[in-house]
């Protein structure tokens, strides 16, 4: 858990950082990439020399590569071809087997999500991880997650605020928080182009814009989703998650993933609405490194109108 000082000291409260980008597989996907696995060999779905077959927008897939390996499975991982070079570069590097598809709405049967599905049903011997709907991706933060957030924080913490891909990450760790402190306030940050933010305020899955972020955001509701506890959401847009992510680097020497600075980016403007010294905690769920073709490159940010110009936090 990290405490990021300068963006504490300029709003007042505790930002803290969940630093999941320091997992062996370089994101928080390495926690439901295990929960999955253990959970299909519980059953006695998967044995060593097995097959796990995912469709992922990479990190899951790269987390699935390194567990498999160490486990003696072998991976065959789908992943639509808008999610950046490094993902997919970093997949063959550890050996899986990666069928790059066509991005394509789910309601298309070219979804990369249904190509896994129909993948996993012609492969002898393998298991369909299903990140989506796989429970066990929720339960594994319950179990993990959501008790290390409360135990490092020794209880104090107003507000946990996450993005949702998924939606096991921000189910597992405020339901687990809720049971805690019910007075915990629990916030989804959602990206444009996603229908969480709307679900949450209306109960309806209406979807305003778009977005570059890559990894979260979802037009439908999960079964991991399900049993998430929100009481608000927030959106950001993709200008201010560029932002913020410039600034991480400049002041706080940390250089992420547009996800966690969407969801820094959310923390902060959460925390501004609460009481000076209350603190908030978040999701840093990936490291930049994976981005610097997109996120950290000023000519492809200057072709998608994204290049940042703020020198300070006045994008919030």
């Amino acid at each position: 858990m990290l405490r990021l000082p300068a963006l504490s000291a300029a709003l007042g409260r505790t930002i803290l950082g969940k630093a999941e980008f320091l997992n062996p597989g370089g994101s928080v996907k390495d926690r439901a990439a295990k929960a999955i696995i253990e959970a299909a060999e519980r059953a006695g779905e998967l044995r060593r020399g097995g097959t796990i077959v995912e469709g992922t927008a990479g990190n899951t897939g790269i987390a699935l590569a390194l567990l498999g390996n160490a486990r003696g499975y072998r991976t065959i991982i789908c992943i639509p071809d808008d999610q950046s070079q490094e993902k997919i570069d970093m997949l063959r590097a550890l050996g899986a087997d990666v069928r790059v598809v066509p991005a394509a709405p789910f309601t298309d049967d070219a979804n990369y999500y249904h190509v896994a599905r129909r993948t996993a049903e012609k492969t002898p011997h393998s298991i369909w991880a299903d990140q989506f709907n796989n429970t066990a991706n929720w339960r594994g933060h319950f179990e993990s997650t959501g008790p290390e957030i409360w135990d490092q924080t020794h209880g104090t913490i107003d507000a946990f605020v996450c993005a949702c891909g998924t939606g096991g990450t921000f189910a597992g760790v405020t339901a687990y928080l809720k049971e805690r402190n019910s007075q915990i306030r629990t916030v989804l940050a959602d990206p444009m182009g996603s229908a969480l933010y709307s679900y949450v305020k209306s109960g309806t899955l209406d979807v305003e814009g778009d977005s570059v972020s890559e990894g979260i955001g979802i037009k439908r509701i999960t079964e991991n989703f399900k049993r998430a506890k929100p009481d608000d959401a927030v959106r950001v847009d993709d200008l201010a998650m560029i932002e913020m992510a410039q600034y991480l680097v400049r002041e706080e020497g940390l250089l992420l993933g547009g996800s966690a600075a969407l969801n820094v980016t959310a923390a902060a403007r959460i925390a501004k609405t609460l009481p000076k010294g209350n603190t908030v905690v978040t999701i840093l769920c990936d490291g930049g490194a994976r981005y610097l073709s997109r996120l950290y490159n000023t000519s492809w940010l200057a072709e998608n109108s994204l290049t940042p110009t703020c020198d300070d936090l006045s994008f919030l």
